[in-house]
């Protein structure tokens, strides 16, 4: 058995050569990445790069036109929504998407509907609580009412009411503060760490992205075109020049891009 096929036979979560299209546009292109068992992976990359097509992909909204999806070595590839969430994977979506007019507590309820173990889950809405005090502080509140933060702390807490295997994050720090960032972020790592829950981020904010997960890959163009570990990914020159800003900078302040990237 080759390295690649026995890292996928590994993994929580395998894709191998995905592609799939927005009519007759390829988005995604060739995509293989993996996401061990209780670990986090990010993918970084451009707006347009192709990043929230991959979640959607895994999670069924888009059926891949090309490759193999396996999640917990069984193909889920083309299948429902439904189907793959009760599998044991939660999207959180980018934008958040919670139901406005739903009181907090009910959207918390509502990431709990799979679920047949009723009886647990007035446990887990004190557990989801317990990350987010604020949304037992706004339980009867519409959620729409919420803050742009606190709507982004109801969403992932939604996700966690699936009890998932696996929480899919689409760009969680999408229209936050620094502070407010910081604080989903280090909510995200403890969910990681405490719960076991294996994350697979996607995330525009490389800096943040990488001092989070453990494993990436950068997308350009609907295609990988590198993958280390994240401590290693901070430290090559290209992700430095073309996502951390650590481009040369000219007499005027403009920066200067002196090279291509090494795998332009």
């Amino acid at each position: 058995m080759s390295a690649k096929k026995s890292a996928q036979k590994e993994s929580l979560l395998a894709l191998a050569n995905v592609e799939s299209f927005y009519g007759p546009i390829m988005a995604i292109r060739g995509v293989s990445l993996s996401v061990p068992p209780h670990g986090m992976t990010a993918v970084l990359g451009a707006n347009g790069a192709g990043k929230t097509t991959i979640l959607k992909t895994i999670s069924g909204i888009m059926e891949p036109a090309k490759g193999q999806i396996l999640f917990q070595g069984e193909a889920i590839g083309g299948a429902d929504p439904s189907f793959v969430a009760r599998q044991g994977i939660a999207h959180v979506p980018e934008g958040r998407e919670v139901f406005p007019f739903l009181s907090v507590r009910d959207n918390l309820r509502m990431g709990a509907y799979i679920r047949r173990d009723k009886e647990a889950i007035g446990g887990d809405l004190e557990r989801v609580h317990a990350y987010f005090p604020i949304l037992k502080r706004r339980a009867d509140q519409p959620a729409g009412h919420l803050s742009g933060g606190e709507q982004q702390m109801l969403a992932i807490a939604r996700g966690l009411m699936a009890r998932p295997k696996l929480l899919l994050l689409d760009e969680p720090s999408l229209g936050l503060s620094p502070l407010l960032m910081k604080e989903i972020f280090d909510i995200i790592r403890r969910v990681n760490g405490e719960e076991g829950v294996a994350i697979l981020l996607v995330e525009q904010n490389a800096p943040m992205a990488l001092r989070t997960a453990r494993y990436g890959y950068v997308l350009e163009n609907g295609r990988i075109v590198l993958d280390d570990s994240c401590e290693r990914l901070s430290r090559h020159a290209d992700i430095r020049d073309f996502y951390l800003g650590g481009g040369e900078v000219g007499e005027r302040g403009e920066r200067r891009w002196k090279r291509r990237k090494s795998w332009g």
